[in-house]
C-alpha cells in the first residue's frame, strides 16, 4: 500500500509540473521532469523486479557471493508502472490534461485492472470517471458485465487450471534433467500454449466484465490470437494493450521504421528484448523476446519477398498452423525455469524413437504399429485432444465477437485493428450474446461448472510477470 501510494503521489506531482511547464512553453523544464519521472518509475521497477537478477549477473561476472534479502515483488507493479509512465509521456505530448489527486488515484488503483491489466491510459479512463451517467446503475451493463466475467472465470478455472496438470509435471521433469518422450514434450508444449491463453485472456475478460458492471469500458486485450496467420498479426491480437504500449512508447521513440530497414530491424529487436525482460527477470524471458524479435523481422522480410498474403482457405490454414507452432515453440522458453529445462523439452519434441515401445505384458493401452512395435493409445488420445482444442479455438468466436452487438470495447484503436484482422465464421453470428432466457441459462451453467471447479488454490500465471 505504501509503495503504490508513493508512486501515485510522485507521478501525479511530476505530471502536474510537466503540464504547467508545457502551458508556459518551457519545453526544457517539462522534458527534465519527464526524465525524472521515468527514472523514478524505472528505479522502483528495477529494484523490486530486477535487483536479484542484476546481483546474480554481477556474481557471475565478478565471481562474488553478494546477496539481497527481503526483496519481494509487489503484485501489479509491472502494470501500474507502465500505466504511469504512459501518463507522464502523454502529459508531455499534451495528450491528456491536469486533474486532481483523487481522480488520478482512481485511474491508477481502479481494482478490476490493477493487478494484471489491461494497461489503460489516463485519456481513456478520466472521461468515463467524470461522466455522471457512468455511475448510475444500468441493468444492461450489469447483465453484460456479469456474463463477460463468468466466461472469463470459466476459461480460467475450468480450462486453464485443468490444462496445468499436463504442463507442470513435465516441465518439472525437464528442470530435473529427465529425458522427455515425444508425447510428453508435445503435450506439455501444446497444453501450456492453451493454458497461458485461457489463463490470461480469462483474467482480462473478468477485468473487463467487472469494470462493465460499474459502467466502465476497458480496452480489449485479446482477440483470438491463435487465429493469427503471421507473427505480426499475432502481436496485434495477443496482449493488445502491451503491444500498443511497446509500439507507442518504445518502438516509435527509438525511430520506428523512419530511419531505414536496418534501423527498423534493430528497433524491432530492441523492443522485443525489452518486452521479454518486462515479463520476468531471467535470461529465458530475454531469449523469448529475442526469438519473437527474430520472428517479426523474418516476417517483414518474407512480406517483401512474397507481397500480400494469399487469402485462400488453404493458405490461411497452413499459415495459421505454422504460426501457432512457432509461437508454441517460443512459449517453451517462456515457461521453462532455465535454459537446461528448455533444452530438455526441445529434445523431447524431436525424440521420435520414444514413440515406439516394446510390448509390455499386461499393458492394455498399446496399439500394434508395424513389425511388432507399439504405441501408447492414451498418449495419442491426449495429443489429439489438445490439437482438437486448438482447432476449436480457430472456429469459435472470441468474447469480443460474442458481445459485439453491445460494443463493450470502444477505446483507442482497438476497433480499427479488429476490422483489419477479423475473419468472421458461421459461429460469430450464431453465438452472439442477447439478453434472453436461453443465454441466461447458458451463462448460469458456466458459472455453476466454474464454481464447482473452485476446489483448489490456483494462481493466475500473469500475476508473476
Amino acid at each position: 500500500m505504501g509503495l503504490i501510494s508513493l508512486s501515485i503521489i510522485v507521478n501525479y506531482s511530476v505530471g502536474n509540473l510537466i503540464f504547467r511547464f508545457n502551458t508556459r512553453g518551457d519545453n526544457v523544464s517539462s522534458y527534465r521532469f519527464l526524465i525524472f519521472g521515468l527514472l523514478f518509475n524505472l528505479t522502483l521497477l528495477s529494484y523490486y523486479k530486477y535487483s536479484l537478477f542484476f546481483v546474480s549477473i554481477a556474481n557471475d561476472v565478478f565471481v562474488a557471493e553478494w546477496n539481497l534479502y527481503n526483496v519481494i515483488l509487489p503484485i501489479g507493479i509491472s502494470f501500474f508502472t507502465l500505466q504511469q509512465i504512459a501518463y507522464l509521456v502523454d502529459v508531455r505530448k499534451n495528450k491528456t490534461s491536469e486533474h486532481n489527486l483523487l481522480q488520478y488515484s482512481l485511474f491508477v488503483v481502479f481494482f478490476p485492472q490493477l493487478i494484471a491489466g489491461p494497461i489503460v491510459h489516463h485519456k481513456q479512463m478520466l472521461p468515463q470517471f467524470l461522466n455522471v451517467e457512468t455511475f448510475q446503475p444500468a441493468l444492461k451493463n450489469i447483465a453484460i458485465g456479469m456474463s463477460i466475467f463468468i466466461i472469463g472465470l470459466f476459461k480460467k478455472v475450468v480450462l486453464a487450471d485443468n490444462l496445468a496438470v499436463n504442463v507442470t509435471p513435465v516441465f518439472n521433469m525437464a528442470e530435473a534433467g529427465s529425458v522427455l518422450s515425444f508425447f510428453q514434450a508435445w503435450t506439455a508444449t501444446l497444453a501450456y500454449s492453451l493454458q497461458l491463453y485461457f489463463d490470461f485472456s480469462g483474467y482480462s475478460d473478468m477485468a473487463i466484465g467487472l469494470a462493465r458492471i460499474f459502467g466502465i469500458v476497458l480496452p480489449l486485450n485479446f482477440y483470438s490470437p491463435y487465429k493469427a496467420t503471421s507473427i505480426i498479426e499475432f502481436w496485434k491480437r495477443w496482449h493488445m494493450t502491451l503491444s500498443r504500449f511497446l509500439r507507442d512508447y518504445v518502438y516509435i521513440p527509438l525511430g520506428g521504421n523512419k530511419k531505414g530497414k536496418t534501423r527498423r530491424h534493430i528497433n524491432i529487436m530492441l523492443t522485443m528484448l525489452i518486452g521479454g525482460l518486462w515479463h520476468g527477470a531471467a535470461w529465458t524471458f530475454v531469449a523469448w523476446g529475442a526469438l519473437h524479435g527474430f520472428y517479426i523481422i523474418i516476417n517483414h522480410l518474407w512480406r517483401i519477398v512474397r507481397g500480400s498474403p494469399d487469402s485462400g482457405w488453404w493458405s490461411v490454414l497452413v499459415s495459421r498452423v505454422f504460426t501457432f507452432i512457432l509461437i508454441s515453440l517460443a512459449w517453451v522458453l517462456f515457461r521453462a525455469e532455465s535454459f537446461d529445462a528448455a533444452i530438455e523439452v526441445y529434445r523431447g519434441l524431436v525424440n521420435i524413437s520414444s514413440i515406439f515401445n516394446d510390448k509390455v505384458v499386461g499393458h492394455n493401452n498399446l496399439m500394434a504399429f508395424y513389425f511388432g512395435y507399439y504405441v501408447d493409445i492414451e498418449n495419442i488420445k491426449l495429443l489429439l485432444l489438445l490439437v482438437g482444442g486448438v482447432f476449436l479455438l480457430w472456429t469459435l468466436p472470441s468474447t469480443h465477437d460474442i458481445f459485439s452487438k453491445y460494443n463493450h470495447n470502444k477505446i483507442g484503436d482497438d476497433k480499427v485493428e479488429i476490422r483489419k484482422s477479423k475473419q468472421g465464421t458461421f459461429f460469430d453470428n450464431l453465438l452472439c450474446w442477447e439478453p434472453t432466457l436461453l443465454w441466461a441459462v447458458f451463462i448460469a451453467a458456466l458459472f455453476i461448472v466454474s464454481f464447482m471447479s473452485l476446489t483448489e488454490v490456483s494462481e493466475f500465471l500473469y500475476f508473476q510477470f
